[in-house]
């Protein structure tokens, strides 16, 4: 199909197939001519590089009435017009491309074009580690004078954070992320979890410590074997399990060697209609915007952070909750992106999911729970040694009403707000700064065994009850008055 011809599909089901036909034919196109290459020496011809570019999704809406009337916060137009994106991978994203096109079409009448963009594929996007071309010693220079290579000036954010430049007569985003910015991520998620993107399931977890990562593991393995919805448990290295493990070859698996090899190791236990992932992301807000950033693509249903903190009140016990319904954020490292004064609001539906899951797992409700679990505003700082400055800080901490303090919680919630995903935190009381209850290596291995555990069934616990909601867990808060039609 040349570049520039779009044809127009009945169902959104065959334009998918068309998008997918589309990506396969310029990928493979792509693959064959970087092998000729290594083996040959022979560059792709001018019909090859016209060849090496990505599908393009056109939707056409021409209202001949009022619009219809929907509590959907998404799937939706603000206006009549063109809204086109590309795509890749259309296989791997079918089902979210369906959920999208299918009411954009039905309720709205929406005509469905698909072509061949004006966007290159860059290369390095459709070779894999072990490929022949990894060993063929040709570099990438070389490589980039005859084929497409990553630009960063066609990568970013720009739709997302609303300030890409609109033409009067161009088509409007249909989408917050594009073909290469998609891909960009799908990459880095694989170099930093060390699974596949595709195992990445919709309801993901985040935690920075490794101990939720034995728990979480344990647990998984225990819900295979066919008597519960989940079907497998892809591991770092991408190891796929699918009957449960016990004695000497569970042991085996929780062996923390393997993970070590990657910077922010993902656990996957996988299901139809959406399964579960726990990313140990470590600690510090860098970390926390880069992997939200990558996992942002996939478009998944919640981030819920499930972590440590310090807790910042005298009547806090150890084991204790925090569930924040507000941040004070000195993380810094998105202040560009969403300034401070921007408020970050908390999702009515993430927040009743948290309570009644805790209510849920422990047992009470009532004042007996609030015993145990606190709502109140978290600190998120990017400096782990803050209290070397508590002249400085007790001041924001007391205008703040701050009840607890951590290094990731904010990140992640200003990042999901900014990318439209939902979050939520519930975090654990492991010390108590302010108040001589420091983290000590007997102590911190009392609390861990004890807490860890409940802690990690509240969050598994929340994501079966937001499983029921999904209309409302993409709320209309996390989306502005000009928005794209896709989520």
């Amino acid at each position: 199909m040349p570049t520039g011809l779009f044809r127009t599909y009945d169902s959104p089901a065959a334009a998918v197939d068309a998008l997918d036909a589309l990506h396969r034919q310029a990928t493979e196109r792509l693959r064959a001519a970087l092998l000729r290459y290594v083996r040959e020496r022979v560059p792709p011809s001018v019909d090859d590089r016209m060849a090496f570019r990505y599908p393009e999704l056109r939707l056409i809406y021409q209202p001949t009435g009022l619009p219809p009337a929907t509590r959907r916060a998404y799937a939706k137009f603000q206006r009549a017009g063109v809204y086109s994106t590309t795509i890749t991978q259309p296989d791997g994203f079918r089902d979210y491309l369906m959920e999208q096109l299918a009411p954009l079409a039905g309720d709205y009448g929406a005509r469905i074009e698909v072509g061949l963009s004006r966007q290159d594929i860059p290369y390095p996007y459709v070779i894999d580690g072990d490929d022949e071309l990894g060993r063929a010693g040709i570099s990438p220079a070389e490589l980039a004078r005859f084929f497409p290579i990553p630009r960063l000036s066609e990568v970013g954010d720009e739709i997302a954070d609303g300030t890409f430049g609109l033409s009067e007569d161009g088509p409007r985003p249909l989408a917050l992320f594009d073909a290469a910015r998609v891909d960009y991520s799908l990459k880095r998620l694989i170099h930093y979890t060390g699974t596949h993107w595709g195992a990445v399931q919709p309801y993901i977890l985040l935690t920075n410590y490794h101990r939720y990562v034995d728990q979480f593991v344990r647990w998984a393995m225990a819900q295979l074997g066919g008597h519960t919805r989940f079907t497998h448990l892809t591991l770092p290295g991408n190891v796929v399990v699918r009957a449960p493990a016990t004695g000497a070859a569970l042991e085996k698996l929780l062996d923390v060697a393997a993970w070590s090899r990657f910077q922010m190791p993902a656990f996957h236990l996988a299901a139809p209609g959406g399964g579960i992932t726990l990313v140990n992301i470590g600690v510090g807000p860098s970390n926390a915007k880069n992997i939200t950033d990558h996992l942002a693509v996939l478009r998944p249903h919640v981030f819920l952070m499930i972590g440590h903190c310090g807790g910042l009140r005298q009547s806090q016990q150890i084991g204790d909750y925090v569930l924040a319904h507000a941040y004070l954020r000195q993380d810094r490292i998105l202040d560009a992106l969403v300034p401070p004064e921007i408020p970050i609001p908390a999702l009515a539906e993430v927040q009743v999911a948290l309570q009644e899951a805790a209510a849920l797992v422990t047992g009470e409700r009532g004042d007996g729970l609030k015993s145990r679990l606190r709502t109140g505003t978290v600190v998120t700082n990017d400096d782990r040694n803050w209290e070397l400055r508590w002249s400085q800080e007790r001041h924001r901490i007391n205008l703040s009403r701050a009840i607890a303090v951590d290094m990731e919680s904010g990140t992640i919630a200003a990042n999901g707000y900014r990318l439209r995903v939902p979050y939520g935190t519930l975090l654990c009381v492991s010390d108590k700064p302010l108040h001589g209850e420091i983290k000590l290596p007997g102590a911190a291995n009392a609390f861990y065994q004890r807490a860890v555990g409940q802690h990690l069934d509240i969050g598994l616990k929340a994501v079966d009850l937001l499983r029921g909601q999904l209309d409302q867990l993409h709320t209309r808060k996390l989306r502005s008055f000009d928005e794209p039609p896709f989520r």
